[in-house]
């Protein structure tokens, strides 16, 4: 597996982050439906972010998944906060580890950049990202901004 480090802008980016959006507003049981936001490039440019296209699953060097990291603000006292953004994996790419490592690999990269916390929003709908955020040591905290597609914000801690 290998870990790309591109920018959203870039035509396979953007056609993983097309998938996402696609099946986020299939499955979305928001009141006011999905609200679509393309990410722009310099939020992702290192070192406020990084946003990373998974590929190489099957030796076939085709991209399954995508996500990124970026700084926000504001951080509590000295804390620098990074924040998880799109982290997706095809359907055929399931099931095999691609989304904790993906998620591992952000926080890596986010800790370069100085981040002593990470959070991330999402929507109760998502069950399975849920369990994956728990399990890797995100907890539940007090809403961080006003995303109306989120009911549920994570963080935790992170250390070099």
């Amino acid at each position: 597996m290998i870990f790309r480090e591109t920018l959203p802008s870039d035509p396979v980016a953007h056609r993983l982050l097309s998938d996402y959006f696609a099946s986020r507003e299939l499955g979305f049981t928001g009141a006011h439906g999905y609200t679509i936001v393309h990410p722009g490039d310099a939020q992702f440019a290192p070192p406020q972010g990084v946003f990373l296209v998974v590929g190489d699953v099957d030796g076939s060097g085709d991209a399954v998944g995508c996500g990124g990291i970026r700084r926000i603000e504001p951080g509590i006292d000295d804390e620098v906060w990074f924040e998880v953004k799109h982290l997706w994996v095809e359907p055929e790419g399931r099931g095999q580890g691609l989304g904790r490592k993906l998620l591992a690999e952000l926080e890596a990269r986010a800790i370069g950049f100085g981040a002593t916390h990470a959070v991330l929003d999402t929507n109760a709908s998502l069950e399975a990202a849920a369990g994956l955020y728990l399990s890797s040591g995100y907890r539940a905290i007090e809403p961080y901004n006003d995303n109306p597609n989120a009911t549920n914000w994570y963080g935790k801690p992170l250390s070099p």
